[in-house]
């Protein structure tokens, strides 16, 4: 079977489609398709060069996008079998068979029915077979042939990534890469120009280029200034068939910004300013601003402002705002409107990010001259000193002058001054101060000892403007005058041992005087010259502002005199000097050898004795306790109640005894086991003592005969109607017996008590069928085993 192809594109393909069909003849039972030497059937789209193809067996072409009304002739099948008599069938299997290429069984001829896409696939795989249309039995072997989609130029390049946004520093050199743009081309670039592309730019020239091969952007243009023009927008076209007539194409736009770079130096509108600054202007506050103008941004417009000369480069200081570039101009010293008018200040400029690249565009720096007028201002009085110490002695009588404040106009005007003390704390009342002249005096009469310092506020106005006030603190330090005597530091208690010798210190005292040092810092100490010479005690003065107090005898007795008292007389060294007298009170006290003071009082001479007074006190202490314990015992034992004996003849079976009252002390019928045991025993009819019974009891032959007569039943009813009519029955606690089994019952006992010791010959086992509920009872008496977990 040969394949015989139509499908011929050009003029040239007549004879190969002519050799075919013969070598075709020649070679018979075979499929020839023609295919492309240089590519595979799918994979490869990198081709390094594009021969012409070449037409070889088992491979037929289609056209794709085929838009004619009728379907598109493929080729023919054809087997040397056939007669053409019709008895040769050809069947068409594999990839679109049926339903996009169809063949006519009898003739062998194949069509496509649809309109194709090369991008969409590529090739189509098929198997052809001839049968004996009669026999339905192959004339042939099944042939494989391909039929490949033949690409048009059908799809336009595009640009996938853009829209792009690029920049590129200003200045750049002509020829700078700026961005490579790429277009795809869904056609076959093994096939044609159809994938072909070519670049090229429809706007943005003369600034920017494009490489048409490879799409790189690159600056046309040199030294293109961000100044100047800053965005631009370029428009690159790719166009496919190698950019040839009737090629597709597609654009996209590139947004290219140029970035800043330090080419521009700063520079001030004016080369000469003036500033006006009052002479009111707080230092350290912010006087004026000042610019210099820059055309770059970001840190290559970074400047700082520095005065580099200038007659107040002391006065002023400046420095930049790093958010408004600006040089802020602010006071060091006070401006004084009197001593000087104006200020000449030189300030200069400077980029602090440099571009050595630039340089040759410098220098980047400038400078200018700025004028700062001072301006006058009604100033407030001034006093000659910002703070005044004055002085004066306490005691000084009211209206004595501490001191003088001055103050005057620091204006040209040069007002009167108004003193006046502000009346804001306590301390401020204690003096007055002339108006005229600023002489402070006294109000009150101080004392030293009391408040040696105060601190007052004084202030000054002038005249005719008296809102423009000033102040200044005054401290008044008081001076001390010698008005206090001296007296002991403190109580001294002076002791003096029985066994002293003559001579001994007993005691060293000193003084305190309320007067500063020059006024009473040296005490002499001595014993009253008015008094006789003392014969137990002497004084000596220690010249240090102590003195020593000495013995004179060598033994003192509690008994004769446990209290001496020495008058003692001490003066200061103050001018005129003062003195005060005092008395020393000296107790004799029992010591022992190593000098440690024993006791003190003279009533206590049982601590000779070993025992102290806390000793006897805690001794008296416990014999009254435990008298009072003795006392309790006693109580306690003659009210406690005799306690009920039991004889030990009494045994009483299965009675609980509970510590109860019940009824009464009296109540011992609950006790009475005699008349649980038999009825006939019982005693007679008791009745509540603390009630009179309204029935008469019967007596105690006629209640035994009837206990013994009677029935049990007889016997019941008795005592319920006893109960019944019995005025002391309950809520009273009372005993009823119904406890008696009669005379002729003969169950005997039915106590379980000895039922485990006794043979029992009566069947149990029918327990066992009564369910769970009985099945311990059926192990106790029946003979099922206890079921035992272990």
């Amino acid at each position: 079977m040969r394949i015989t192809s139509t499908s011929c594109i050009c003029p040239v393909l007549v004879c190969l489609c002519f050799v075919q069909r013969c070598y075709g003849a020649a070679h018979h039972g075979s499929i020839k398709v023609t295919r492309n030497q240089t590519k595979h059937i799918e994979g490869e789209t990198e081709v390094h060069h594009r021969p012409k193809r070449g037409w070889v067996w088992n491979q037929f072409f289609v056209l794709e996008e085929h838009m004619g009304p009728d379907p598109q002739y493929v080729g023919k099948l054809h087997s040397n079998s056939d007669k053409g008599d019709g008895s040769v069938k050809y069947i068409l299997t594999g990839e679109g068979a049926g339903t996009i290429f169809i063949i006519d069984d009898t003739t062998g001829d194949i069509h496509s029915t649809k309109s194709l896409d090369r991008e969409q696939k590529t090739h189509y795989v098929l198997h052809a077979q001839a049968i004996d249309r009669r026999t339905n039995k192959p004339l042939e072997p099944e042939s494989e042939f391909i039929i490949k989609v033949q690409d048009i130029n059908d799809n336009a390049p595009k640009f996938t990534d853009g829209p792009y946004i690029v920049t590129v520093p200003e200045m750049s050199e002509m020829g700078t890469s700026v961005l490579q743009v790429t277009a795809t081309d869904a056609d076959d670039p093994t096939y044609g120009n159809s994938a072909r592309v070519v670049y090229s730019i429809l706007q943005g020239q003369p600034y920017f280029s494009v490489d048409p091969k490879t799409g790189v952007i690159r600056t046309a243009l040199h030294n293109m200034d961000r100044e100047a023009r800053e965005h631009y927008s370029v428009v690159i076209q790719a166009k496919d068939m190698a950019g040839q007539v009737g090629g597709l194409s597609g654009s996209t736009t590139v947004n290219i910004t140029l970035t800043d770079v330090n080419d521009n130096p700063p520079r001030f509108p004016q080369k000469h300013y003036q500033l006006y600054v009052p002479e009111s202007a707080q230092v350290g506050s912010a006087v004026g601003k000042i610019k210099a103008n820059d055309a770059d941004t970001g840190s290559n417009a970074d400047m700082k402002y520095t005065i580099i000369n200038g007659d107040g480069a002391g006065v002023f200081s400046i420095s930049t705002d790093k958010e408004t570039r600006e040089g802020i101009l602010s006071l060091k010293k006070p401006l004084n409107y009197e001593k000087k008018k104006s200020y000449t200040l030189n300030i200069e400029g400077a980029n602090t990010h440099l571009d050595f690249r630039f340089s040759h565009l410098g220098p980047f720096k400038d400078v200018t001259m700025l004028k700062v007028i001072v301006g006058d201002v009604d100033e407030p009085p001034l006093f000659t000193m910002p703070s005044y110490v004055m002085e004066v002695y306490e005691n000084e009588k009211i209206g004595t002058s501490v001191g003088t404040v001055t103050a005057h106009d620091p204006d040209a005007a040069n007002s009167l001054v108004r003193y006046f003390i502000d009346h804001n704390t306590e301390e401020d009342r204690y003096f007055t101060i002339d108006a005229s002249t600023g002489t402070i005096k006294t109000a009150k009469i101080f004392d030293r000892e009391e408040t040696p310092w105060y601190n007052i506020t004084v202030a000054a106005s002038e005249i005719d403007n008296p809102e423009l006030v000033s102040h200044v603190p005054v401290g008044v330090r008081i001076l001390d005058v010698n008005d206090n005597a001296p007296e002991l530091a403190r109580d001294y208690d002076v002791v003096v041992c029985e066994n002293s010798k003559p001579g001994q210190v007993i005691q060293t005292i000193t003084a305190t005087d309320k007067d500063n040092s020059a006024n009473g810092a040296r005490f002499h100490f001595s014993l009253d010259e008015g008094l006789s010479l003392n014969p137990n005690f002497t004084l000596r003065n220690n010249e240090d502002n102590t003195a020593s107090i000495l013995t004179r005898r060598r033994r003192y007795s509690r008994t004769t005199q446990d209290i001496y008292y020495l008058p003692i007389l001490i003066s200061d060294g103050g001018v005129p000097p003062l003195s005060s007298s005092s008395t020393l009170t000296i107790r004799v006290c029992a010591c022992e050898r190593d000098g440690r003071v024993r006791t003190c009082h003279a009533e206590a001479f049982l601590s000779s004795a070993g025992l102290s007074t806390g000793a006897l006190i805690a001794i008296l202490l416990c014999i009254v306790i435990l008298l009072a314990i003795v006392v309790l015992f006693i109580t306690l034992r003659r009210g406690k109640k005799e306690p009920l004996i039991i004889s030990e003849e009494d045994v009483r079976e299965n009675v609980v005894t509970y510590d109860d009252e019940g009824g009464g002390e009296e109540d011992t019928e609950a006790f009475d086991i005699t008349a649980l045991r038999n009825p006939s025993a019982a005693e007679e009819l008791k009745y509540r003592r603390d009630v009179r019974p309204e029935v008469k009891p019967l007596s105690r032959h006629h209640a035994s005969s009837s206990l013994d007569s009677i029935d049990v039943q007889e016997f019941l009813n008795q005592r319920l109607a006893e109960a019944d009519l019995d005025p002391s029955v309950p809520p009273y606690d009372s005993l009823q017996t119904y406890a008696y089994e009669g005379h002729r019952s003969e169950a005997g006992s039915i106590s379980s008590l000895d039922s485990a010791t006794t043979q029992s010959d009566q069947d149990y086992n029918y327990l066992g069928d009564w369910g769970p509920e009985f099945k311990k009872l059926a192990e106790l008496y029946g003979e099922i085993e206890p079921e035992r977990t272990t």
